[in-house]
């Protein structure tokens, strides 16, 4: 493998002495060859089993000639959106724009396009009829079969007939994609690739396909919600690489799209590999000029140790990319990765992060799960820690005391998330004390999202007991260090479940906290969650019971605006919300109050409190008249 960035130019092609790329990569971020940067891995897989990649990295999607930089690719063009789905990256959840795009040079908003994977592979197909179109990452991913997009409001086909491409590589691509690869190089045709786990493809009929489950197509998925949810969970229940069915989603009688297995987790010295390839560990330096790509800021000092969540929060998509079993890497890995970076002239000592979408998990929930797969109709935390379940900190324990030794580092912090129920679950309290004395940066921040217990339970989190005893524990173990640090809760307001009522039990848990959040995360109904499907459907996939869901804008400004009901600006409507949820006990000037009324407020409630006042005086007089006029009739 060569060292140095990836050819961006046909110039740079050339120089390395080819005259023709094997695959062209076309992504929505700018250029940045760093592990966490979906493109660059799977770009550094291919370069090591053979094959000549060039990038295009934000190209031009108004202009044919832009994805025209390298000529025809021998194999294949790869598309991807990005670190992020193209939506979420331009749009807040209120579907305002964004101003900012940390994975852009500068961080320029504006330089991919809406649904970028549909308009990227409609522009290579207008300059490149037959070249395979591969698709993947994470928009690619989540859309691979019908699916609810939020910002059109609308059921959607599966990206692969919108966007004109011939096979989708979903989840963590390192497997499927050299297997595409080796099997493009061997002159099977794309349309013949139809059997490779963790792919999507299409199908005129369904002659080569076997021990399959078949979908409702999409003509009745739009006719009737209910049939999506059902269609959903099927969906849902074959995430696993052990146990999942192939599963097919007709769309006419000639057409019908085939979702192969997930595929098998990455070995630990796979994963080792993964990343042992050479990064430059930082962007292109053609964006030198703009100022850089702020995403590399968080990352740059950071280690991923692990992949995959059997966390299976009903928000979070993870289960269907990257799956509920835990991969890991070795503690050598991780190490020489990190002697890498601790010399680097602009390294100040502190390792940012050490984790993954869950920092504590470093090994499967159990031992079944290499074997047998994750269970379809059970999880492994919800409602409660699963008696198979190991809770054990010991492995990542002993990582983290490796690299706080290193030379020049002077602080190891974990900041990608503690699941705070799998630590409760530890009965070996040694991590959790270690974590306050070494990892926490005067506040840690963990993720309880609601304190109703009727809402938790829609969003597959523990009982609002299970984060209380946390954080007495954490109080606790923080004072016998004598250290001042505190909990950061991220909470979640307007997600299914959630009527204003829980929203006002939210804020009047906040009031007795004594905590105001800076942010609010209101829910965001991205593509292929439970929640999500929710919120489309008004029921819980899982049992199809019906689930309240907070879907008007005004409403769910209103439960945004409880959780800050401190901040002036939310006045209007925490006042309107206490109204409509038969809670104006909670205006008023008792410590118990989220807000004082104002003047208009008070002078009705004083108007009340004298009316009642010669209500309750004239009761009594009134009975004395009538019984006086009783008397004089007898």
């Amino acid at each position: 493998m060569q060292q140095g960035f990836l050819p961006v130019t046909r110039e740079e092609m050339l120089e390395r002495g080819w005259e023709q790329v094997d695959f062209v990569y076309v992504s929505g971020d700018a250029y940045v060859d760093h592990p966490s940067f979906g493109h660059a891995v799977i770009t550094r897989v291919l370069e090591a089993n053979g094959y000549k990649v060039g990038m295009i990295c934000q190209p031009d999607w108004k202009a044919k000639e832009s994805i025209a930089v390298f000529g025809e690719p021998r194999l294949g063009f790869l598309v991807s959106a990005g670190n992020m789905d193209s939506m979420v990256n331009h749009y807040s959840v209120s579907k305002k724009r964004r101003k900012s795009d940390a994975f852009t040079p500068g961080g320029v908003m504006g330089k991919r396009p809406d649904y970028a994977v549909v308009v990227y592979s409609n522009l290579i197909r207008q300059v490149y009829k037959k070249t395979p179109v591969i698709l993947g990452g994470i928009e690619a991913s989540l859309r691979r079969l019908a699916h609810y997009d939020y910002w059109s409001n609308q059921l959607k086909r599966s990206i692969l007939l919108d966007s004109g491409a011939d096979i989708v590589s979903y989840g963590m691509g390192e497997r499927s994609i050299v297997e595409i690869a080796d099997a493009l190089d061997a002159g099977i045709d794309i349309s013949d690739i139809t059997y490779i786990d963790g792919t999507v493809c299409k199908v005129k009929n369904l002659d080569s396909v076997y021990d399959a489950l078949i979908l409702q197509s999409y003509t009745e998925l739009k006719k009737d919600p209910l049939n999506y949810a059902r269609s959903f969970y099927t969906q849902y229940c074959n995430t696993d690489p052990f146990t999942a069915k192939r599963l097919v989603e007709p769309y006419s009688e000639h057409l019908y799209v085939v979702q192969n297995p997930p595929t098998k987790p990455l070995s630990q010295s796979e994963m080792d590999r993964v990343y042992s390839y050479p990064y430059m560990r930082t962007y292109h330096p053609s964006y030198e000029e703009a100022g850089g790509v702020p995403a590399i800021e968080e990352v740059k000092y950071s280690l991923i140790s692990n992949r995959g969540c059997f966390g299976a929060c009903s928000f979070c998509a993870l289960t269907f990319h990257q799956g509920r079993i835990i991969q890991t890497r070795s503690h050598e890995s991780l190490i020489q990765e990190a002697k890498k970076f601790i010399w680097d002239k602009d390294f100040k000592g502190y390792i940012h992060d050490v984790g993954g979408p869950t920092a504590n998990f470093r090994a499967p929930a159990c031992e079944k799960q290499l074997t047998h797969g994750a269970c379809k109709n059970k999880q492994c935390l919800f409602p409660r820690p699963c008696r198979n379940l190991k809770a054990d900190h010991k492995d990542y324990l002993k990582l983290l005391r490796k690299l706080r030794e290193l030379p020049n580092v002077k602080k190891v912090f974990i900041r990608s998330g503690i699941r705070f129920d799998y630590l409760m679950a530890d009965k070996d309290d040694t991590f959790f004390k270690e974590l306050c004395e070494h990892h926490v940066s005067g506040q840690l921040k963990v993720a309880p999202e609601h304190v109703s217990d009727e809402v938790l339970s829609k969003m597959g989190k523990p009982e609002n007991s299970v984060y209380q005893a946390f954080c007495k524990k954490y109080k606790h173990i923080n004072e016998r260090l004598d250290k001042k640090q505190f909990l950061v809760p991220y909470l979640m307001s307007s997600h299914p479940g959630s009527t204003l009522k829980e929203a006002v039990e939210l804020a009047e848990y906040l009031r007795d906290l004594g905590y105001m959040p800076e942010q609010v995360q209101d829910f965001y109904p991205t593509p292929s969650t439970i929640s999500t499907c929710m919120y489309y459907t008004g029921v819980d996939p899982r049992t199809m019971e019906h689930v309240y869901v907070p879907v008007n804008p005004h409403e769910k400004a209103m439960q945004r605006a409880l959780i800050q009901y401190r901040n002036p600006k939310n006045y209007d409507l925490v006042l309107e919300a206490l109204k409509k949820a038969d809670r104006m006990d909670l205006v008023g000037f008792d410590k118990k109050c989220l807000i004082r009324p104002r003047h208009t407020e008070m002078k009705n409630k004083q108007f009340l409190h004298e009316k009642n006042t010669k209500e309750k005086a004239a009761k009594p007089k009134r009975k004395k008249a009538i019984r006086n006029v009783h008397k004089k009739k007898k």
